[in-house]
C-alpha cells in the first residue's frame, strides 16, 4: 500500500519555493525585508 505523503522536491519547491513567493506576492517579500528579517521565506 502506498502511504499518503508522497515527497517531490520540484513541485514542493514550484509551490512554496522562493521564487514561487517572490512571483506571487512581492509584498509580503518586501515587508519582510524592511522589518530586517534574518530568513526571508523558508
Amino acid at each position: 500500500m502506498k502511504r499518503t505523503y508522497q515527497p517531490n522536491n520540484r513541485k514542493m519547491k514550484k509551490k512554496h519555493g522562493f521564487f514561487a513567493r517572490k512571483e506571487r506576492n512581492n509584498v509580503i517579500l518586501n515587508s519582510r525585508r524592511k522589518k530586517g528579517r534574518k530568513t526571508l521565506c523558508k
